[in-house]
C-alpha cells in the first residue's frame, strides 16, 4: 500500500474583483486497486491521470472515488473521473443531492463560475455514514468519521493502518476564508477528530501535518473559531439589522481577512455564528 503525498493541483476562482487563487489537495491510497479522495475542480482529471501514469498506474485501476463533500472543489472532476474508469462513488447522504444534480447546489449554493468548477454529476453508488468502511482488495480499510460543520455531510476518512486522517475541509485554516455552516458541529468535529490521536492529519487545503503538529493544528483551527464568533457577536451586538452581507463587510477587516472574503458564503458562515 502507499499514500500519496499529496497532489496538489492549483485553480481559480473568477470573482468581480478578479480570479481568486485557490488550489486543491486531493489524495490517492494505491494498491492492488486505487482509492481517489476527492476529485478537485473540472480539469483535475488530467493531472490525476498522469500522476498514476508516472507510477506505471493507470486511471482504469480507480475503484473507489470518495467525496469527502459536495463542493465545487471536490467533486467538480468526479464525473471526468467515473467516465474514464468505472469507478464506484461514494458520499454521505446529506450531500447527494447536491453531487448527483449539480444544478441544484448551483442554485442554492451560486458560487462564482460554479460551470467552469464542475464538470457535472454523477450518480453516488455508495451512500455513506459514520462507522462505515471502505475496504480495498488487499485489505486497506477507511472507516469513515462523520465531521459536519463545513457542510452538513461533510465526512473524514481513518487509515487506522497508518494511522492516518484525511479530513477533507473539516479543519478550518486560521486566516483563511472561514466557510462552514454550523458553527457548534465544527468546533464538535475539530474535538472528535483530535480524539483519534492521529499521527498524520491530511487536510484537502493544508499541508501534512505530523506528529505533535496534528493536535498543534486542531487546536489552532479551534481558536480560530472560537475568534470569529466572538469578533461577529461583537459586531452584531453594536450594530446589526439583519443583513448578513453588511455584517460580513465589518467583520472581515477585523480579521484580517482579503476584501475578497467579503462574500455571500463567508457572510453565511459568520451568520452561523449567532
Amino acid at each position: 500500500m502507499q499514500i500519496t503525498p499529496q497532489l496538489t493541483i492549483p485553480f481559480t476562482v473568477p470573482s468581480p474583483g478578479g480570479p481568486i487563487p485557490r488550489s486543491a489537495n486531493l489524495f490517492l491510497v494505491i494498491g492492488k486497486d486505487i482509492i481517489l479522495i476527492d476529485s478537485g475542480v473540472r480539469g483535475c482529471e488530467n493531472a490525476i491521470f498522469d500522476y498514476l501514469q508516472s507510477l506505471g498506474r493507470q486511471s482504469a485501476e480507480i475503484a473507489h472515488l470518495i467525496l469527502t463533500h459536495a463542493h465545487p472543489d471536490h467533486i467538480g472532476a468526479a464525473r471526468a473521473v467515473m467516465e474514464a474508469c468505472a469507478c464506484q462513488v461514494a458520499a454521505h447522504g446529506a450531500e447527494r443531492d447536491w453531487i448527483e444534480d449539480v444544478a441544484i447546489q448551483e442554485r442554492e449554493r451560486p458560487v462564482p463560475g460554479f460551470q467552469t468548477l464542475v464538470g457535472g454529476s454523477v450518480v453516488v453508488a455508495l451512500e455513506l455514514k459514520d462507522g462505515d468502511r471502505i475496504v480495498s482488495e488487499e485489505g486497506v480499510s477507511l472507516e469513515v468519521v462523520h465531521t459536519p460543520g463545513h457542510s452538513s455531510g461533510s465526512i473524514s476518512l481513518w487509515l487506522e493502518q497508518e494511522q492516518a486522517v484525511f479530513c477533507g475541509d473539516a479543519v478550518p485554516l486560521p486566516g483563511d476564508m472561514p466557510i462552514f455552516t454550523d458553527y457548534e458541529a465544527s468546533v464538535a468535529s475539530l474535538e472528535r477528530l483530535r480524539a483519534l490521536e492521529a499521527e498524520w492529519l491530511l487536510s484537502a487545503w493544508d499541508e501534512p501535518r505530523h506528529g505533535d503538529a496534528v493536535e498543534r493544528r486542531i487546536d489552532e483551527a479551534l481558536q480560530w473559531l472560537e475568534l470569529i464568533r466572538r469578533t461577529v457577536r461583537d459586531v452584531a451586538r453594536q450594530s446589526f439589522d439583519g443583513d448578513a452581507l453588511a455584517l460580513c463587510r465589518q467583520v472581515v477587516p477585523l480579521l484580517g481577512l482579503s476584501p475578497f472574503a467579503a462574500n455571500p458564503l463567508v457572510a453565511r458562515s459568520f451568520a452561523a455564528c449567532l
